[in-house]
């Protein structure tokens, strides 16, 4: 029962019902999302070549690269020793469990999937299905430096019947 709550709960969140919840916090949103990547050319090469997203500048001595698709801006910040990094565990670490990522429509969450499947690097998780009933869908997936990433159509972004 406590699984069809947080189902419930987390599909208002997604098509923006929990609006009111929020509308006195003191706070604007996510300025940027900040991930640590064993491969940071491989994970700027994700970003920018693979979903289509630019370069919004970097710091080649941290070293980092930072991404953005308009909307949402990224910091991608290289391990000190990529082979001794530890994996991210979502059932035992603290930390990002993963990043959603709104898309357009369906049929760019689709085409997203299709392009994983060539992608070299990139583990699907599970391809495009319901959340819970539906009617938002999505996919969960691994970058190559093993970032979890989540694309997902909100319900609330699906075309009304008859309006296809």
């Amino acid at each position: 029962m406590r699984t069809v709550r947080n189902m419930i709960a987390l599909t208002m969140l997604i098509s923006g019902m929990a609006g009111a919840v929020a509308a006195n916090a003191p706070t604007l949103g996510v300025n940027h999302i900040g991930l640590a990547v064993s491969n940071l050319d491989a994970s700027a090469s994700f970003f920018i070549d693979t979903l289509g997203w630019r370069r919004a500048g970097g710091d080649a001595d941290y070293p980092a690269i930072f991404v953005t698709d308009g909307e949402a801006f990224v910091t991608l910040w290289q391990v000190e020793n990529p082979a001794e990094a530890v994996a991210f565990d979502r059932k035992k670490n603290v930390g990002l469990h993963h990043l959603a990522i709104t898309v357009e429509s369906l049929d760019a969450l689709h085409a997203l999937h299709a392009k994983f499947l060539q992608t070299k690097g990139v583990t699907i998780e599970f391809a495009p299905e319901f959340m819970g009933q539906g009617p938002t869908t999505h996919m969960m997936i691994r970058d190559p430096s093993g970032l979890r990433l989540e694309f997902i159509l909100p319900g609330s972004r699906m075309p009304k019947a008859g309006n296809e």
